[in-house]
């Protein structure tokens, strides 16, 4: 009877860490749906608006290997329970802002909350499932980012309709009581290694993997080499000459390079912030590499997707969210599946069975996209088994890295597995977004091309459509003038779409082809790297 009372306390205390994970991820997503209403309500200008949405994902991913040491220093529960307070706070920040200044600071922290959390929310999975229950553990983790992902603009969608914004954030606060309750009720206190923070490192990390970030989330805005556009911040404005794009890669090269050098050298003989050794384990360095191909197929086609269907296919803000959520219905079906599944697959054969699903997924989206029209049954299917694939494979590809790290360096190991597979995503969006903008204006100019238009005028045509993701293809559809316009601006869309699907697909491919450099797993030892003192801390 203790047993069962022990292992109920064990799924729910999973709930929570669940709600925790989906928060983090539905506030990257439902911002890119509201930013119009906020630009409405708060008067804020276009470079504000870009950092209410950046922001967030930039914070959030320089600052997870801090927080992946410090979690395995102060314990996993008390800086995940620390997290889910500074999200509230800052939700609250957000909910309440008079103006965009304030938001832009109040999505600053809500970034370094989230990267509080999602390192240690894998810690905290590491420590509490063993066996087979760990690889379910995981599959309910891994569905719940495939359909918060999803999510995200529903929630944006009907909110921007028929409420406010600031419910986007407001929301935020109830879900956070019910998580702290559900952590410090029903998860175990977590063990505290020895040892201390690697000050210089962090500032090289952070610094490091900002830039980084930055680079590649912005590089499409303002030129990958010389300046597209103004760059604003806080009233300071860089205009001409080499992008800061470019300077903020070159400088995150020379930083990491720093950075990594530092932590070898520690890490025969120091406390480092990132363990290097930890990349001595097989199935955690190669695990890793997969980590990265797999982010750079797996999520960048949805950051495109909603403007195919709102401006080619005429769908509502509403209506777009809606038609990503059979992923979301997939993401929950496949940790289902998972459950049975763990009898007859291994954690690496779920991956591998998940990335060959989301690739076969993609290409079929791509055929769908290639078409005039497309019928909302025939975007929901391939999406449904995109989903049922990205549960299996983001859920487990996280399970096969870390079964192997000691416990000690569970934070550690779960902040570098979480850097990977954030840059990973990053370079993917960046990579699938600029291959889409790309086509779109290219498209654009080659249809105009033979219709007798002058050549400035085309570019003219081609700007507007790229520079406002589609949105100006519904008023050229209306001016009988321009309909010509909106077609070839719909028919490039759809194009991009087509060649980003298929080009995901591609990459998910290669990520199967990446796993088959992961070994069989084999019995997780606690000592099997730089074994520490550990002891439990509330």
């Amino acid at each position: 009877m203790a047993s069962q009372a022990s292992e109920a306390r064990k799924w729910w205390g999973l709930i929570g860490i669940a709600l925790g994970v989906s928060m983090i991820v539905v506030d990257t997503t439902i911002v890119n749906v509201i930013t119009p209403s906020v630009i409405d309500d708060l008067g804020i200008n276009s470079s504000q608006a870009q950092w209410i949405q950046e922001s967030y994902a930039i914070v959030f991913a320089a600052l997870l290997l801090l927080f992946g040491r410090v979690s395995d220093l102060i314990g996993a529960r008390r800086l995940f329970a620390l997290g889910v307070a500074v999200f509230g706070v800052t939700s609250l920040i957000a909910a309440v802002a008079p103006n965009g200044g304030l938001l832009i600071l109040a999505r600053f922290l809500q970034g370094a909350g989230g990267a509080m959390l999602l390192p240690t929310s894998l810690s905290l999975l590491n420590q509490t499932f063993t066996g087979k229950a760990r690889g379910q553990a995981f599959a309910v983790w891994g569905s719940t980012i495939g359909a918060a992902t999803a999510v995200g603009p529903v929630i944006g969608g009907w909110l921007s309709e028929h409420a406010s914004w600031r419910w986007a954030f407001g929301i935020n606060l109830p879900i956070v009581a019910v998580i702290l309750a559900l952590t410090l009720v029903f998860i175990a206190p977590s063990p505290r290694a020895a040892g201390k923070v690697d000050l210089p490192g962090s500032v090289l990390s952070i610094l490091g993997l900002g830039a980084l970030a930055f680079g590649l989330v912005e590089g499409r805005t303002y030129g990958w080499i010389t300046t597209k556009s103004p760059f604003d911040l806080f009233g300071y404005t860089w205009d001409g000459g080499l992008s800061p794009v470019f300077v903020a890669l070159a400088a995150a090269v020379l930083l990491l390079a720093l950075f990594v050098w530092r932590q070898v050298r520690l890490s025969t003989n120091g406390d480092p912030l990132m363990n290097t050794r930890l990349f001595t384990i097989p199935s955690f360095r190669n695990g890793n590499i997969a980590t990265v191909i797999i982010g750079l197929g797996e999520f960048g086609i949805i950051a495109v997707l909603p403007l195919w269907l709102q401006f080619t296919l005429d769908y509502s803000a509403l209506q777009a969210g809606v038609a990503l959520l059979p992923l979301a219905v997939g993401s929950f079906f496949a940790s289902g599946l998972s459950f049975g599944l763990a009898e007859k697959l291994s954690a690496l054969g779920l991956v591998r069975l998940g990335l060959g699903l989301e690739a076969v997924a993609l290409a079929g989206l791509g055929v769908v996209a290639s078409t005039t029209s497309a019928p909302w049954w025939a975007i929901a299917l391939p999406l449904f088994f995109y989903g049922i694939g990205v549960g299996f494979a983001t859920a487990q590809v996280t399970n096969v890295v870390l079964a192997e790290v000691p416990d000690a360096d569970a934070g550690q190991g779960s902040g570098i597995q979480s850097t990977f597979r954030q840059l990973g995503s990053a370079l993917g969006i960046a990579v699938l977004t600029t291959v889409f903008f790309s086509t779109l204006s290219g498209q654009v100019k080659d249809t105009l091309s033979g219709g007798g238009l002058p050549a400035d005028q085309i570019d003219k045509f081609a700007a507007a459509v790229t520079d406002s993701a589609g949105a100006v293809i519904a008023p050229l559809s209306a001016d009988p003038a321009t309909a010509a316009v909106a077609q070839a601006a719909r028919d490039a869309m759809a194009d991009g779409i087509a060649l980003g699907s298929y080009l995901a697909a591609g990459l998910l491919a290669l990520g199967v082809l990446a796993t088959l450099l992961i070994p069989a797993a084999r019995p997780t030892s606690p000592t099997a790297a730089d074994p520490r003192e550990t002891q439990p801390v509330p």
